[in-house]
């Protein structure tokens, strides 16, 4: 009862919980509908040979041995060229009943085929020479086949991410919001202890209270993530993040139970700590009221944070020393700053007074010394409306601006790696490499064609890296710039390999085995060693071991003296897609991918959400409890319009404080990410999304003066 009751009358100072944990549960259960899409994909009909009971394939994956415990265990890779459906074994299915092809290409090329007859028949004339697809698995011949997995993926990480942080930020300001409220309640539960109350009842009616407002919230976002998340995945599907066919599955029901549980303990998690802190007040907090907070870092939140701050970077120099790749690789990027945020936010009071008068250093007059002063001696107040601020700005700058420090290294490892003054691609053969070199004199050209190699790494994985396979090794070396950092690519040959130093074996003159693109085995020695730079650079190999791979690229370098027009013009003649380097480079320059970025977004915007909710109802609460204050002001001779600039003044100045410990949380991680671009020699730079943080900033400032000025004029 002592818990209904309290709700009726502090209802208000718990909305910003409520709607908080609602949107919470809300976007987790549009991401969990998201994410069984992902998981259950409809069935679709083949599209190429939907007339054929059955599909012979070629073999599309390499499959070898490796060791896991005390055994072996067989891995597969996919090839990355699969073989075709041979002409022998095309006679023979022919023999079996009618055959279905789609012509592309003849016979010896064909890399599917649809066989109208009985299955059992097919496979005893098949054996292990092809693959043989009935029902649904006919469709992995399908062109959008592969395009659609991949699609998935991407559509499964973005929402997975988007997810996971926003449980991360709902936890982050439901606490910080129980937090405030119990520092606001403390006449009252000291009163409360007065009467005879126990902590442990204490603590009771605020994990009551929590509880209550999970469960209903909870409930209520799931209503709300069933009507979004239509909306969402059509939107995923019109930005060309996920397949066409992409829809909320039917009859799912464990994408509701998972938000709605993660929501009530969301609430009663983001309460435990506060409730612990209330049942230790002691009925002496009835007696007084201190206007200068005290006691604002308890021991255990001094440890914990001192913790968290000293894992957090130690974290980040582990991984730096050890694995300095893995701090550019998103997933790492995504969860580094959590730690840090954490930490800074549960340091927070300790760090407010002096970030205070940092930047209130220069506020005029008498309203700026009282401005300052009061954020400064209100720790508690300025530490929980700094508190969203701090996890949007870092959240910000850290993921786009990790993001895209990671990409423009990237693009100027490309840009680094060619001495091209044309490129030609698409499809391309002898007779451009020929007739461009014999056209005009002082003319350099070098085709390679897109291949893989794999490797067994560790004896315990087959690892897949993309190369590119040189038809002239001189020609090559004249018109690339490689980061080699040991051996020379010139001495690439047949019975050679180019590989960098992510390879296990990266050793000038060792031999190691690998399969070819087609799955062919072979033992090559290496030639030279590149740099791993951001992971973009690749092996390279001859074009007796490009694994059938055909050249679909042709760099063109003009010698001095020679005329670019004519040259130009010659390319022309010969076919393909003519570019200059600095256009090729563009539209090929490595980036931030679409759904990355969109999935960034999408976090950025909860955050933002959650900072407005939590800005708006912190505020609220803090300015309905300083009443007495504020009309002493008044009575001391201040005009309404200098309370309002006041308080008004207070908000910004804890939203600056925010947006410092936030941007300090920025630097922390763009320095890991730049330390791990100098380690793994590749071009150093740092790209901060001022325009994002920026409008960060700008949002969270105007929603704290419009809430407090808002709370301050209602009076």
């Amino acid at each position: 009862m002592l818990t209904l009751s309290s709700l009726r009358t502090r209802w208000a100072a718990l909305v910003g919980s409520f709607v908080a944990v609602a949107l919470g549960v809300g976007v987790m259960t549009a991401m969990g509908l998201g994410l069984a899409a992902t998981l259950d994909p409809p069935a679709r009909e083949p599209e190429r040979f939907a007339s054929s009971p059955v599909v012979v394939a070629g073999p599309d994956r390499l499959t070898v041995e490796v060791r896991r415990g005390p055994g072996t265990a067989r891995v597969s890779q996919k090839l990355a060229r699969p073989h075709p459906v041979d002409s022998r074994l095309l006679a023979e299915l022919r023999e079996l009943g009618p055959v279905a092809t789609d012509g592309a290409g003849g016979a010896a090329a064909l890399d599917a085929v649809g066989v109208d007859a009985p299955v059992a028949d097919v496979r005893a004339v098949v054996g292990d020479r092809a693959r043989v697809l009935t029902g649904d698995a006919r469709r992995q011949v399908d062109p959008s086949y592969e395009r659609d997995a991949e699609a998935l993926v991407a559509v499964n990480s973005l929402l997975g991410t988007a997810a996971g942080v926003t449980t991360f930020v709902s936890v982050f300001v439901t606490a910080s919001t129980f937090a405030f409220v119990v520092a606001l309640r403390r006449r009252e539960f000291g009163l409360l202890r007065m009467a005879g109350a126990t902590p442990g009842q204490v603590r009771r009616l605020l994990l009551g209270e929590a509880l209550a407002v999970g469960v209903v919230a909870s409930g209520a976002g799931c209503a709300l993530g069933a009507w979004g998340a239509p909306s969402l995945l059509r939107e995923l599907v019109a930005g060309g993040v996920a397949p066409t066919w992409f829809a909320v599955p039917d009859a799912v029901v464990w994408p509701y139970h998972v938000a709605f549980w993660t929501g009530v303990s969301v609430a009663f998690a983001g309460a435990w700590a506060a409730a612990r802190r209330a049942g230790r007040i002691g009925p002496v907090e009835a007696l007084r009221e201190a206007s200068v907070d005290t006691g604002v870092l308890p021991r255990s939140r001094r440890v914990i944070g001192f913790a968290l701050l000293a894992g957090g970077l130690g974290l980040l120099a582990w991984k730096l020393g050890t694995d300095p790749a893995e701090l550019l690789k998103r997933k790492t990027y995504t969860t580094q700053p959590m730690l840090l945020i954490t930490a800074a936010a549960a340091l927070a009071p300790l760090l407010v007074r002096p970030v205070v008068r940092l930047v209130g250093a220069g506020l005029p007059g008498a309203g700026g010394l009282l401005i300052r002063e009061n954020a400064a001696t209100s720790v508690r107040r300025t530490a929980a409306v700094a508190a969203p601020v701090l996890v949007t700005v870092a959240l910000a700058g850290s993921l786009l601006g990790s993001a895209g420090t990671v990409a423009e290294a990237k693009g100027a490892e490309a840009q680094a790696r060619t001495r091209a003054d044309f490129v030609v691609t698409g499809e391309v053969g002898d007779a451009l490499r020929a007739d461009a070199a014999r056209s005009v004199d002082g003319v350099t050209t070098a085709g390679s064609a897109s291949t893989a190699v794999y490797v067994v790494e560790e004896g315990s994985a087959l690892v897949r890296s993309d190369a590119r396979a040189v038809t002239d090794v001189a020609a090559f070396a004249s018109v690339s710039r490689l980061p080699v950092v040991a051996g020379d690519v010139r001495d690439l040959d047949d019975r050679s390999i180019v590989v960098n130093e992510e390879w296990e074996r990266h050793e000038v003159g060792r031999s190691v085995r690998v399969w070819l693109g087609d799955g062919r085995p072979v033992r090559l020695r290496i030639a030279a060693v590149l740099a791993q730079g951001t992971g973009d650079n690749g092996a390279y190999v001859t074009a007796a071991n490009a694994g059938g791979a055909v050249v679909d690229r042709v760099d063109v370098r003009v010698g001095r003296g020679a005329d670019r027009t004519a040259v130009a013009a010659a390319l022309e003649g010969a076919g393909g897609t003519v570019r200059s380097a600095e256009e090729w480079l563009a539209a090929n320059r490595p980036g931030t991918k679409a759904h990355t970025r969109l999935g960034f977004l999408v976090v950025l915007g909860i955050a933002l959400v959650y900072a407005g909710i939590s800005l708006a109802g912190t505020l609220l609460m803090a300015t309905s409890a300083r009443g007495a204050e504020l009309r002493s002001l008044r009575l001391a001779g201040a005009t309404r319009g200098q309370v309002l600039g006041v308080v008004a003044g207070e908000a910004l100045v804890a939203v600056v404080v925010g947006v410092v410990l936030g941007a300090a949380v920025t630097a922390v991680n763009l320095a890991g990410v730049v330390g791990a671009l100098g380690v793994l020699s590749a071009p150093v730079g740092v790209v901060v999304p001022w325009d994002v943080v920026g409008g960060c900033v700008g949002v969270c400032g105007v929603v704290a003066v419009v809430a407090v000025v808002g709370a301050v004029g209602r009076r």
